[in-house]
């Protein structure tokens, strides 16, 4: 069983939404739930290509949150990036971990 983790930028992503956006305060426990599938199947999310090719995605708890991880040989999960896929508050371009 693969563990989960929440990097700290994504923690400060979620936390950005939750700002601009006016979102519920259950958000964080909202993307967990979201996020419990990769324990068990962590490979879930599609793959991406280019400079995000070591990462997959998912679709949050809202049909427009992106959520971006990479998944490790040792079984865990990473969630690096929470971002909207609508307008400014969209993913960095650049990766960085």
């Amino acid at each position: 069983m693969a563990r989960v983790i929440v990097t700290p930028r994504a923690v400060t992503d979620l936390h950005r939404l939750v700002d601009h956006l006016g979102l519920p305060k259950t958000t964080l426990q909202r993307v967990q739930r979201s996020l419990r599938m990769l324990e068990r199947f962590p490979r879930a999310g599609r793959a991406l290509t280019g400079r995000w090719q070591a990462t997959r995605f998912l679709i949050g708890p809202w049909p427009w949150m992106i959520l971006v991880y990479a998944h490790d040989a040792a079984y865990a999960c990473f969630l690096e990036i929470a971002g909207g896929g609508n307008g400014g508050l969209a993913a960095r371009a650049t990766r960085r971990i």
